[in-house]
């Protein structure tokens, strides 16, 4: 029987401790991956979603909500500002390319967004079936949008009021799907997109395009247009300073920086992984000092063994390699289990996640988990070595004439 074996007999023979030592290093790395799979996640997704936006300018009130409702379309917007205050804006010098959005509506979870083609340029947007809306009441839908409903180009479907899909249904006007988008693998994949057209049509009261002169219908039209924020895009890295500054003093607008709010969005939800990932590193050092305590207290009990392995001509180093790779196996075994807990649990919270423009998903690896098998070795290792270095005090004569 070689050094090996003998080491996973000693592991099966404490079957309990053993179990003990694996669970409470699975559940350290598992701890540690969960935070590291969803850091990586949702940093990836605010970076790809924000890619080449530099500012959103819209209705006053909190920057990070007008942030999370205009790009990444998970919260209700701030409210709406006229076309009328909008116009300067995008026509400014200092713009690059402005791109507006009128939001409010949603169909099965996935917001409607009303737009133009300069969101198209913007997101490199791509058709994978059919063709990209010209008319009002034509929508595209995201890879996501159609894997999920099952809509197709043809198909026609009602919006409804809000981002959660119960709301108040719009059954005077149908959306018509004529085209679906190649994935993006950001948000515009779980987004419905028409023209702004579109939206003014659907919260029209019923039946009032019948009413009254062409002349007067469109002179309120014009005056009740609204959207509900501008994604802009500077044309110099000087209008950095200047131009959210003279939104914001000049006019009844806000201006927010996606990178600024992120940071902030990261900011306050630091606190909460910090105590996770401290409580995660509690646990792998209370894991480490287990298996070193089992250890210790089995040296006592296999000093005999080890004697009678000696005078059969085990070397010291070749018992001291024993004793390693006891911990060293449960630190191995423990941590790619943590790993996979990590990913199963990470899995399962995407499947229960209400938001689809979120949604995290266990399929995800990071190289940095490479690092959670390392630090699992080499609490391990640091575990076993004053263990092991009780094989050089093994007093093989005295020891055999005690038994």
């Amino acid at each position: 029987m070689n050094i090996y074996q003998i080491s996973f007999k000693n592991l099966y023979r404490n079957p309990l401790t053993t179990g003990l030592n694996v669970m409470l290093v699975a559940f350290g790395v598992g701890i540690l991956c969960i935070l590291l799979l969803a850091s990586n996640q949702i940093e990836r997704k605010l970076e790809q979603n924000a890619k080449d936006i530099d500012l959103v300018v819209g209705a006053k009130g909190s920057p990070l909500q007008l942030i999370l409702s205009s790009i990444y379309h998970i919260d209700f917007p701030t409210g709406n500002i006229t076309v009328e205050e909008a116009e300067p804006i995008m026509k400014n010098p200092m713009v690059k390319r402005a791109v507006p959005l009128a939001l409010g509506d949603s169909y099965e979870g996935f917001r409607i967004a009303g737009t133009d083609s300069s969101f198209i340029q913007l997101y490199q947007l791509e058709i994978g079936k059919g063709r990209y809306w010209k008319q009002d009441l034509e929508v595209n839908i995201g890879s996501t949008v159609a894997k999920v409903t099952g809509l197709k180009p043809g198909d026609k479907f009602y919006g409804a009021h809000g981002l959660d899909g119960n709301g108040d249904v719009h059954k005077q006007h149908m959306y018509q799907v004529v085209g679906v988008l190649k994935p993006q693998g950001n948000v515009t994949d779980d987004l419905v997109l028409t023209n702004i057209g579109s939206v003014y049509k659907m919260h029209e009261p019923e039946g009032e395009e019948e009413h009254g002169s062409a002349e007067h219908h469109e002179e309120k039209e014009i005056s009740n247009k609204e959207i509900t924020a501008i994604l802009i895009q500077y044309r110099s890295p000087m209008s950095v300073v200047l131009f959210p500054r003279m939104v914001n003093k000049n006019t009844n607008m806000q201006a927010a920086s996606p990178a600024m709010e992120s940071a902030r969005l990261f900011s306050l939800i630091g606190v909460g992984l910090d105590t996770l990932k401290y409580f995660a590193i509690l646990i792998m050092a209370i894991s480490g000092l287990s298996i070193f305590i089992s250890l210790y207290n089995s040296m006592k009990e296999k000093k005999y063994d080890l004697a009678l392995m000696r005078c059969l001509g085990a070397s010291k180093g070749k018992l001291f390699f024993h004793v390693v790779l006891e911990a060293l196996a449960v630190t191995i075994v423990g941590s790619c289990l943590g790993i996979l807990i990590g990913h199963l649990a990470v899995e399962v919270i995407g499947v229960y996640q209400e938001s689809a423009q979120a949604r995290l998903t266990g399929s995800y690896f990071v190289t940095e988990e490479l690092y959670l098998i390392l630090a699992g070795l080499v609490i391990g290792l640091v575990a076993s070595i004053i263990p092991a270095m009780q094989v050089y005090k093994v007093d093989i004569a005295k020891t055999l004439s005690k038994s």
